[in-house]
């Protein structure tokens, strides 16, 4: 069973216009509103594949009052853990004429120390049923340094995944774990190494065991210590990059779940999974075409360092 937890889930509303101008008005359908956040991203297409899959996550006010009835229309199982500050909200345009999508996120509310404690309690209760651990999305201002830390190490005995940002993506390499999915300016920000393919050995040479590295429409790169590979399309993909990166992790946690370890197989099915979100409105979702897109990946070796 895979598990995720998204510390700072969102409502997600997104909305297709035909073309953005800075300053000007703009008309569009309705948006579409749905449970948001990575961790949440990355059960939704898990399950949607055909994984086991469950997701944890918190709920506050009436944008988690929408969270729990979409994710519980969608059929996607979850263990969500009331705390008192409102749900966040997430809004991304989607530009038809430019092929691409604008996003501004809620940063969000840091819970209360009894809460977190009922997170983790709620964690630890659910990851004895799981083979693989999912830790996704960026923490809320003011979170525990040590809670991110402290999720790793309830999947101590099994495969870790961890899809952060900042001084976490440090933290989490530091402990080992088994996945990590940074992109390019993630990467930079934390290492400080302006080489985003140096900055994923660093991560590497800290303990991670997979580093994931998205280069956006340049591909995706896997990164171990025995192969360091880059996958990627001939043509790059307009449409809505959101939930890319999300599928990616869904693809690494369901071939790691069904025992899957080689570095080419992971990296195939998640930049096929990457690309084949890009093709759907809505983050959580990937085109039936990836299968398509992954018989059209060029991948090659990076050069060593």
């Amino acid at each position: 069973m895979i598990l995720t937890v998204t510390p700072n889930p969102a409502v997600d509303v997104t909305w297709i216009v035909d073309r953005i101008e800075i300053g000007g008005t703009h008309r569009a359908d309705a948006g579409a509103v749905r449970a948001g956040g990575k961790g949440l991203n990355v059960a939704r297409v898990a399950h949607a594949a055909g994984a086991d899959a469950r997701a944890v996550a918190t709920v506050g006010g009436a944008t988690g009052d929408e969270l729990r009835a979409d994710l519980e229309a969608g059929g996607v199982p979850h263990r969500l853990i009331q705390v008192a500050a409102p749900t966040r909200r997430s809004a991304a345009w989607v530009d038809r004429a430019l092929g691409d999508t604008t996003i501004v996120n809620e940063r969000g509310s840091n819970p209360s120390g009894d809460e977190w404690e009922r997170v983790v309690a709620a964690c630890r209760e659910e990851v004895a049923a799981a083979s693989v651990l999912v830790i996704a999305g960026s923490l809320p201002p003011g979170a525990p340094t040590a809670l991110l830390p402290e999720l790793i190490a309830l999947g101590s005995g099994i495969d870790v995944v961890v899809d952060t940002s900042g001084p976490g993506l440090l933290a989490a390499a530091d402990a080992g774990v088994a996945v990590l999915k940074p992109n390019r300016a993630e990467l930079v920000e934390a290492t400080g190494i302006a080489d985003p393919v140096a900055g994923a050995r660093e991560l590497l040479r800290r303990g991670a065991g997979l580093v994931l590295l998205s280069l956006g429409a340049d591909g995706l790169c896997a990164l171990t210590a025995a192969d360091q590979l880059r996958a990627r399309l001939p043509e790059p993909l307009a449409g809505n990059p959101t939930g890319a990166g999300d599928a990616a992790v869904a693809a690494a946690a369901c071939l790691l779940d069904a025992g899957i370890r080689d570095t080419e197989t992971i990296l195939r099915r998640a930049a096929a999974w990457s690309a084949a979100a890009v093709l759907m409105p809505l983050a959580g979702e990937i085109s039936p075409r990836w299968r398509e897109l992954k018989n059209a990946l060029i991948v090659e070796k990076l050069s060593a360092p």
